[in-house]
């Protein structure tokens, strides 16, 4: 295995001083987060998006760019609602999205070499997803979705001069919104193809059913490879995905022959256009479940497909939790090496690691190491150079470059945007270890020491649980999680069965059975906490959103050990769940039964079920505009909690706001909510003896 090596002062752990202020609320503001790096063609530079927040609740993002071989990053276009620079791949332009023009987002062309960017799009009204440069320049290959005609600003403008109402939704199809997406119903995201020197836009192919289409341009720009779904019933028929070829210039569609049935995502081209490449997984169950995603080639001519992840108990699609990263729950991967390798961000242990395929042999090698977490954009024209970000648990992401070779990958720290902040602050770096859970099952924890709060020997404790499920927690900066060591308490945090990143079985093992494994590796957690001398049994909180928020609910019905429990946008009734969120659940898939008339299985695995138990001071926080896990999940908690006599708070944010609000919603909306925790926290924690 080859290690990356960076710059020493990236790497250097932040030492404890009383020089240093404490983590507060407000930091989470000062942060700057960096993401999507592209680098050129030839090498020399890499363009990022840089976000940060400004005065008044303002989220500014801009490109920027910094050399490859050392030099000072400049920021590259000051719109400040810029996003996802792409180098042509002849080197002379780039092109993003933006958001300047008021109007609506349009894409952007701008010379390499700097200027001023000249609108190069006319799209109408709507939303502006993923977009690709083909081979030679020419072209653009952009999914772009129209927003309904009644609810456009026109539309919305001729209303209020008529002083009529805003309109209903008239609903046909199940699937007409998503949650940080809001209500679209019956128009879909569609590629279009761009001409790059006239701007003019054409439909190329509106054929999937749920407006997630996944594409890549074949070598010679004629085609495009394109992972669709175009079953009637695609939200619960995953299975039926199947990869197409269109001809750019026809609109003709030829499938993919000879491909299993599963889903299918990230469809690549090998440089040399006879093999494809996708991620996935083999299976007829109709929609979402636990097991691995596996990387898969196959050769155009012979048919043949290979398994290139299937010797490693890896799963391709394994998102690492944080408040300040963009989380990553697809697989990400790129050919390099002219085909002969390909490059793939690996969730394990915690960590997100670079790993190389080898397209002849299927094994996979890690090229990268240590307790850190890696991003991954694209390569240089000759394969040799790679944008990376890297970051870990005292280090908010920056960029770094990844120089390849045969034996493995090295890297170059090139940015260092957060240092200041950094260098201010005292932070607690999270030690690691494993434990056993009940049956003897190993499992990885984390613990951060107290920063400030009162000086004791038994410090309180708060106990964080991940979302996803099928997530997990690790390597990643999390403001949070230093903003509760900063306040006085010790902070744990795992990855119990369920988790990603450890292995099929191990995530698979609660598969419709919530509240068995997965609560006794819980039990395991808190009951070491206990075991611990630094650590006041008598005061000690469990919390965590969306799952997380399920497992704290179900631990205030389950036991009486913790002094306070806080739940964030949670599950708290799989029943009402199955039909609410913006993802229906399937009969007898991931839990059994269904949620009209065989609802026992989903009913005995719920909070609700158990919540007369319970007597734990709960704080429950939750977003009105959330559409996964809709608020009347929280809503039938507070009125329980409220008839049992149970000390509780309803927080409810604003319908403006989404199931991911801890992580991207408004600055001053997720400051008041870790005010709230912090209230919370204190107020049963810590007067315990």
């Amino acid at each position: 295995m080859a290690k990356a090596a960076t710059k020493k002062k990236t790497r250097k752990a932040i030492k404890p001083s009383t020089k240093r202020k404490l983590v507060a609320t407000d930091d989470l503001a000062r942060l700057q987060m960096i993401s999507d790096p592209q680098i050129s063609p030839d090498g020399k530079e890499i363009l990022f998006t840089k976000t940060h927040t400004a005065p008044k609740n303002k989220k500014v993002a801009n490109l920027w760019s910094v050399p490859c071989d050392g030099g000072r990053p400049r920021q590259f276009t000051s719109g400040g609602k810029d996003r996802g620079g792409r180098f042509s791949p002849d080197g002379k332009s780039i092109v993003f999205a933006s958001g300047r023009n008021a109007q609506s987002q349009q894409l952007h062309i701008i010379d390499r070499r700097g200027g001023e960017a000249r609108e190069l799009t006319s799209f109408p009204d709507g939303s502006i997803g993923s977009y690709l440069f083909s081979p030679n320049s020419r072209l653009l290959a952009v999914l772009f979705r129209k927003t309904d005609p009644r609810f456009t600003k026109a539309g919305e403008a001729k209303r209020k001069k008529k002083g009529l109402s805003n309109p209903p939704w008239v609903i046909d199809d199940w699937w007409y919104r998503l949650d940080g997406d809001g209500y679209f119903g019956a128009q879909r995201f569609a590629i279009y193809i761009v001409d790059v020197e006239t701007g003019k836009h054409r439909l190329l192919y509106d054929k999937d059913t749920l407006g997630w289409p996944q594409y890549d341009f074949s070598p010679n720009s004629r085609e495009l490879l394109i992972a669709t779904n175009r079953h009637k019933q695609a939200m619960v028929r995953h299975d039926a995905a199947e990869l197409v070829r269109v001809n750019v210039s026809s609109g003709k569609i030829s499938p993919v022959r000879g491909l299993p049935s599963g889903p299918k995502h990230a469809p690549k081209w090998s440089p040399d256009g006879k093999s494809i490449a996708w991620a996935g997984l083999i299976s007829t169950a109709p929609g979402w479940g636990a097991e691995n995603d596996s990387l898969f080639v196959m050769n155009l001519t012979t048919k043949k497909i290979r398994n290139l992840t299937s010797k490693h108990d890896y799963c391709t699609s394994t998102g690492t939790l944080s408040d300040t990263e963009e989380i990553e729950f697809g697989t990400n991967f790129h050919y390099t090496d002219k085909g002969k390798r390909i490059l793939i961000t690996i969730g394990f242990h915690g960590q997100n690691q670079i790993g190389c395929a080898k397209t002849n042999s299927g094994s996979v090698e890690l090229f990268t190491s240590g307790r850190c977490g890696y991003g991954m954009g694209n390569s240089s024209s000759d394969g040799k150079r790679v944008a990376m970000t890297w970051g870990d648990a005292t280090h908010p992401s920056e960029i770094v470059v990844g120089l390849l070779s045969k034996d493995g990958l090295t890297t170059r720290t090139l940015t260092d945007f957060n240092g200041p902040f950094l260098k201010e602050r005292q932070l607690s770096k999270p030690s690691t270890q494993w434990i056993r859970s009940a049956d003897g099952t190993r499992l990885q924890i984390w613990v951060m020491d107290p920063t400030g709060g009162p000086k004791r020997k038994r410090a309180p404790a708060v106990l964080e649980v991940h979302g996803g499920p099928h997530a997990q927690y690790g390597e990643q900066f999390f403001h949070e999680f230093q903003l509760l060591a900063a306040n006085g308490y010790r902070v744990f945090y795992s990855n119990p069965r369920g988790s990603k990143g450890y292995g099929e079985a191990f995530t698979t093992a609660i598969e419709g059975r919530w509240g068995h494994h997965d609560w006794q590796d819980i039990t395991a957690v808190a009951d070491h906490m206990e075991s611990r001398q630094d650590v006041n049994p008598k005061a000690m909180a469990i919390m965590g959103g969306s799952y997380g928020g399920y497992m704290s609910l179900w631990a205030i019905g389950h036991t009486q050990r913790f002094a306070a429990a806080i739940t964030d946008r949670c599950v708290s009734n799989l029943v009402t769940m199955g039909g609410n969120s913006d993802f229906i659940d399937a009969p007898d898939h991931y839990f059994p039964g269904n949620f009209w008339d065989n609802i026992e299985m989903r009913w005995e695995q719920s909070p609700m079920k158990h919540i007369g138990n319970a007597k734990t001071p709960t704080l429950i926080i939750h977003s009105e505009g959330d559409l996964r896990c809709n608020i009347e999940q929280a809503e039938q908690v507070f009125s329980a909690l409220k008839l049992l006599n149970v000390p509780t708070r309803f927080v409810r944010y604003p319908r403006s706001t989404s199931h991911g609000m801890s992580r991207g919603g408004p600055m001053d909306l997720r400051e008041h909510r870790l005010e709230q925790i912090l209230w919370w926290l204190k107020r049963y924690l810590q007067k315990r003896p």
